[in-house]
């Protein structure tokens, strides 16, 4: 999982990994996390975050923030995504996940997404080759699941701790009867077809 990672850290230079959580959900905001991990890090992760428990996820964030030179988050919201679409909400998601890292770095691996400005290798699948992306998608996912278990405390009746904000049909049946929350993607099927026939 370094093998991306090894070269630049060999020539004495800093790795940003960077992924995010939360583009495909129908509710809540798309978070970002840039992580810089200390060169020669032995891979710590089984599997990338998608695959992990949510008590594994807790786990490895833990280890990552007593690891990590620096991290570094961004939290776009739904209006944003609404307004300039999920493809230029990710990008501005990444930049602002770079600069809060507040440390120098030298090269950025991505997961998939290119990020201008920068020396970057964009990988697919990044978070599954890249230590660093996968530390990156851990930090983002788990900052995301707090986010919306702190939307369902106030919106309960979308019962979003359990499924997170995704296209559940328990999720698709309560937007059915309540109609879409403040914090609903008005912009992402199936809810922009369901404000139709209002």
């Amino acid at each position: 999982m370094t093998e991306y990672e090894k070269p630049f850290w060999e020539r004495g230079l800093l790795v940003a990994g960077v992924d995010e959580a939360g583009r495909g959900p129908l509710a809540g905001p798309l978070v970002a996390c840039a992580v810089i991990l200390p060169p020669f890090t032995q891979p710590f992760i089984k599997g990338d975050s998608k695959v992990m428990s949510p008590k594994e996820r807790e786990e490895a964030y833990e280890v990552i923030k007593s690891n990590a030179i620096a991290i570094g988050t961004a939290v776009v919201d739904s209006s944003l995504i609404d307004r300039v679409g999920i493809l230029k909400a990710n990008h501005i998601a990444f930049r602002r996940a770079l600069e809060d890292l507040k440390h120098n770095f030298h090269v950025v691996i991505s997961d998939y997404l290119p990020v201008e400005g920068y020396e970057c290798i964009a990988l697919v699948k990044g978070d599954k080759k890249s230590l660093s992306c996968a530390c990156a998608s851990i930090v983002a996912k788990v900052l995301r699941d707090r986010i919306m278990e702190h939307y369902h405390r106030l919106l309960p009746q979308y019962n979003f701790a359990r499924h997170k904000g995704y296209a559940t049909r328990e999720h698709i049946r309560a937007i059915s009867l309540y109609r879409e929350s403040p914090i609903h993607r008005k912009s992402f099927s199936p809810i922009k077809q369901l404000r139709l026939f209002e």
